[in-house]
């Protein structure tokens, strides 16, 4: 199951409260006062890792609550501070405030946190109020409340190459041969209804990752199909590969209608490198129009079937790509 929005509701432990102690020594009935400080209540942090890859992963749990910290202890012993909850979820989760919808983190590198609710402060101790007026005050504080926030996450796949086409366009079967992923594949429109994400392999230790959205029709920027509902996961793919169906009467209007879509969602879209992929070579000769050459791309002619021009389609996305964008050791 592939989930790219989710709901969460945290709440961060509140802090221990502090104590009232005095010491007690032999032949000092009364000694001053020891009472420790309350420890902090637990934290709610949310952490990028690549151990997870949607927001499934999370599981079925919405609701998120860490310990509070312990009470302050005799001889001004501090009290432990509360455990914090570590929620970890995919590089490329937004996190907003769901009330006021405000951007709290972008979440997009590998071990990167945020802290979504703090734990409230430990309370202090009566040695903590000990003044020239008062030598055995009985104060202590409470503590502080933690943070409660309603949190919504949502995720932006982080690809190296994003794959964009029409329906049936053969983008599933493209990332399939190129790749570990296996997604649905059939003759008929709308089969990929989730974005798929496929590591390369390109040499010992060496990859880059494409992401395939569901295709694309015209009108998607404004919701129409099912593509629309995915367009921002290509928002962070570095660079984009148009997948156009070669067999098709005009290749070239195809490409036309994804780059006006794309404009619509997010005018920098087309500022990305891109490369043009005309597919399905197999089902005939592919006259080359002289329009695409003003495009001032890469033209890679493939068929995802027989595998003709798969090779040269991925030695270009690589070179798009460049050496430093190559992922080490894998995704």
């Amino acid at each position: 199951m592939f989930i790219d929005e989710s709901k969460l509701e945290v709440h961060a432990g509140h802090g221990g409260k502090g104590m009232v102690s005095f010491r007690r020594e032999k032949f000092v009935p009364l000694g001053g006062p020891s009472g420790g400080n309350g420890g902090r209540g637990g934290h709610i942090i949310l952490k990028a890792t690549t151990e997870v890859h949607t927001l499934y992963d999370i599981g079925n749990k919405r609701i998120f609550r860490a310990d509070r910290g312990e009470a302050g202890a005799p001889s001004l012993c501090t009290g432990r501070s509360g455990k914090d909850v570590v929620i970890n979820v995919p590089l490329g989760t937004l996190i907003k405030d769901l009330v006021t919808g405000e951007l709290l983190s972008d979440l997009k590198d590998d071990g990167q946190a945020f802290t979504a609710a703090e734990g409230g402060k430990g309370g202090l101790g009566n040695a903590a109020f000990k003044s020239s007026t008062n030598r055995a005050p009985r104060k202590f504080g409470p503590g502080t409340e933690g943070q409660s926030r309603k949190l919504l996450l949502e995720l932006k796949l982080v690809a190296d190459c994003g794959l964009v086409g029409f329906p049936n366009a053969g983008k599933s079967s493209i990332i399939r041969k190129l790749s570990s992923a296996t997604p649905k594949v059939a003759d008929y429109p709308f089969t990929t209804l989730k974005p798929v994400l496929g590591i390369v392999d390109v040499g010992p230790g060496k990859s880059f990752v494409l992401v395939d959205i569901p295709g694309l029709i015209e009108g998607a920027a404004e919701g129409k199909g099912l593509g629309h509902q995915f367009l921002r996961h290509v928002e962070r793919s570095f660079c984009l590969a148009y997948i156009l169906d070669s067999s098709d009467e005009d290749p070239f209007e195809q490409y036309k209608i994804l780059r006006h879509e794309m404009e619509k969602f997010h005018p920098l879209l087309l500022t990305k490198p891109k490369l043009i992929v005309l597919n399905k070579i197999d089902l005939g000769d592919v006259k080359l129009d002289k329009r695409f050459k003003k495009e001032g791309c890469q033209i890679v002619k493939t068929s995802a079937i027989t595998g003709a021009g798969l090779p040269d389609l991925k030695g270009e996305i690589r070179a798009l790509i460049g050496e430093k964008g190559i992922r080490q050791s894998g995704w």
